[in-house]
């Protein structure tokens, strides 16, 4: 008898598709949602696995506790975990103190789509307040203190339409937007920039790196490009991405060393070498300064994200 081969396992996350949006796992109906989608579900349910979508996703939990899975980021959440992700961003959270018969509620959810908020800022200046809170969030955005607030915004805008349905939800936005006391879930982000000319000089050089791991572009040949110093280099890399560069090469290394460990199975040796490092030794070094696990223990908890 022939050896069955097995089956390879899961990595990538589901696609959510707008027609799979039921109505009965607690979606509102189409007709009623218009360009803010609510959603509220327990623990378990479908819904709760490894899955990215188009939309932007203002996600609260208010029951129970457990891991988180955000991109590359695993981390603890507890009642009051409040996040918004990106596009595509994949995602899940994964309850570890479920009760017999499981909960009623566990999360409240709002999702909304990109191109209306854009298009709506190109004509009205205010909104274009929200524009750099959507953009940090492709990186997946947890915020502090804000909880009360977002789970009373939720119920609102659950319960009105039209243009105060609008104005509530845009209202909560604007207070998101200047939230401070929030910490970015993936690690190599940029931050801000003095002009459109320098956001787009630190673009291109994060291009480059991602192009060519392996092999990266010394602080030293950046700055003679940019005809600065290479303590003027520093000072403008550093504003601009929070990051020395040295660290910011390490982030980046390390980001694309997870997303490898996630999606494959290939050695971590060869994703080493791979990402840039010279040697295994500093490889795992500096994966668990930025992690806070080592290469083999985050591709064990990765797993855990599809709720095994």
């Amino acid at each position: 008898m022939a050896t069955r081969r097995p089956l390879p396992r899961q990595r990538q996350p589901q696609l959510e598709q707008p027609y799979s949006r039921s109505p009965e796992l607690g979606y509102e109906p189409p007709e009623t949602a218009g360009f803010i989608r609510c959603l509220a579900h327990g623990f378990p349910n479908p819904l709760v696995r490894w899955h990215c979508h188009e939309e932007y996703e203002l996600h609260l939990i208010v029951a129970s506790s457990g891991k988180a899975f955000v991109g590359d980021y695993i981390g603890q959440f507890q009642p009051g975990h409040l996040v918004l992700t990106g596009p595509r961003l994949p995602h899940n959270w994964i309850s570890t103190d479920v009760p017999d018969g499981g909960i009623a509620v566990r999360d409240l959810v709002i999702q909304f789509p990109h191109a209306p908020l854009e298009q709506a800022a190109a004509g009205i200046p205010e909104l274009g307040e929200v524009l750099p809170l959507l953009q940090r969030a492709r990186h997946g955005i947890e915020f502090f203190g804000l909880a009360e607030h977002a789970e009373a915004c939720w119920h609102q805008v659950k319960a009105s339409r039209g243009l105060v349905r609008i104005g509530t939800f845009v209202a909560f936005l604007g207070t998101l937007a200047r939230c401070t006391d929030y910490r970015l879930l993936s690690q190599a982000q940029l931050q801000s920039a003095d002009t459109d000319l320098q956001l787009g000089q630190i673009d291109a050089i994060v291009s480059r790196l991602m192009d060519d791991l392996a092999h990266p572009l010394s602080a030293a040949d950046l700055a003679q490009e940019l005809g600065m110093s290479e303590s003027r280099f520093s000072r403008f890399f550093r504003r601009a991405t929070g990051n020395t560069f040295t660290d910011f090469v390490n982030h980046v290394r390390i980001n694309r060393a997870c997303q490898l460990l996630m999606e494959s199975d290939r050695y971590i040796t060869d994703i080493c070498y791979e990402v840039g490092f010279g040697n295994v030794a500093n490889f795992n070094r500096r994966f668990l300064d930025i992690k806070g696990v080592t290469p083999s223990e985050f591709r064990r908890q990765v797993d855990h994200r599809f709720g095994s």
